[in-house]
């Protein structure tokens, strides 16, 4: 036993995934892998390692996600989160393509720009119809007019973002957004943007819009990466991709024990036993990303046997009812996540019995388990 607990990645579904999202992406397309959020908590630095030689580029949060990045790769890195004016000059120093949706970094990129003598690449990013980051399609005249002003600066993309392209079969929204994004983008073109690229499509809108389109020159691929699918329809209609889970979470039991009838198992005493239990110790716990509403709620695989959590989840570790393996013993393999023997716990699962989503369960695994590729 190497690691008490660790993340386990498997290369090779993680590059049986990208082939698969690649065959429905446009020709033309660069195929930019997401690698936010610790590579949706899968580990930025290992799936870098197994992904640069087969992506055009990666796409990161903030500037933090981007020294990470560098140590790793020199491909393109799109920062699509909040920069700070204070961390604009080393985001730009990296080679970082930044988001741009205000004036008010204009003129500190012109200095950065006059400084270093380089200039910063930016991808302008449109609200059209979702009402989070980006600009107002009334408001791009008014800041084209202002970039007049400062000539050291590259505007390469018009970008936005899908609002409900993956809870629902009708597209009405999204062909609203399209065609917002698509005058804005020939506003621009006119204007005098005239090798301005653009992107629209995560996962989801690979799944469903960019198949039957041209135009877009880049995807942002992120959860699909990791086997993961946006919904439980895109799940269904595109269950012809075979998108394998990547990430398998394991830990072992610290103990194994006998208690009697009529005994509590941990804080608040939500579970107290009612026969002789056999009861196995797992050292994991809310700290290490394993949710807490899975006490009393959850399951594990020990022996390729359902175990059920009994009690809550405390910080650092939790216990299981061990009636359905009763040869388990001190050391041997608890999955928390992924396959054991011919049965398999998914993110999708503890998503359901959480009332989430299958990010937040990946994304939420603590960056201190160790991460192996396999």
């Amino acid at each position: 036993m190497k690691h008490l607990s660790e993340i386990q990645i498997s290369i090779e579904s993680l590059l049986k995934n990208v082939r698969a999202l690649k065959a429905i992406c446009p020709d033309e397309a660069d195929f930019i892998a997401v690698v936010k959020g610790n590579a949706y908590g899968h580990g930025l630095a290992p799936i870098v390692e197994v992904l640069e030689p087969v992506v055009d580029g990666f796409q990161i949060d903030d500037v933090e996600e981007l020294q990470e990045l560098r140590k790793h790769t020199s491909k393109r890195a799109l920062v699509l989160g909040y920069v700070p004016c204070s961390a604009l000059e080393e985001a730009v120093r990296l080679g970082g393509e930044l988001a741009i949706y205000d004036v008010q970094r204009l003129p500190e990129l012109q200095r950065i720009a006059e400084d270093l003598g380089v200039r910063p690449k930016l991808h302008l990013k449109l609200d059209a119809l979702l009402g989070r980051q980006g600009l107002l399609p009334d408001d791009v005249p008014a800041f084209l007019h202002r970039l007049a002003e400062f000539p050291g600066l590259d505007v390469i993309a018009l970008y936005g973002h899908f609002a409900n392209i993956e809870d629902t079969t009708d597209l009405t929204h999204a062909n609203a957004q399209v065609d917002i994004f698509n005058k804005v983008h020939s506003s621009l073109v006119s204007a005098g943007l005239s090798q301005l690229s653009r992107h629209l499509s995560a996962t989801s809108g690979l799944m469903v819009y960019e198949p039957s389109v041209r135009g877009n020159n880049l995807v942002r691929v992120g959860v699909g990466l990791y086997g993961l699918y946006p919904s439980a329809s895109l799940a269904r209609t595109q269950a012809r991709l075979e998108l394998e889970p990547v990430m398998r979470w394991t830990s072992h039991l610290a103990q194994v024990k006998f208690l009697p009838a009529g005994h509590p198992v941990g804080y608040g005493l939500t579970f107290v036993t009612w026969r002789p239990t056999l009861i196995g110790i797992v050292p994991q716990g809310y700290s290490d990303g394993y949710d807490r509403g899975l006490s009393n709620a959850g399951e594990v695989l020990i022996h390729g046997k359902r175990c059920p959590i009994v009690g809550r989840i405390a910080m650092n570790m939790f216990a299981v009812d061990l009636t359905h393996a009763p040869e388990a013993k001190a050391e041997d393999e608890v999955v928390l996540l992924g396959d054991q023997g011919s049965d398999r716990i998914t993110a999708e699962e503890l998503a359901a019995r959480l009332g989430t989503i299958n990010y937040e369960v990946v994304t939420r695994v603590s960056p201190l388990l160790p991460r192996l590729l396999l």
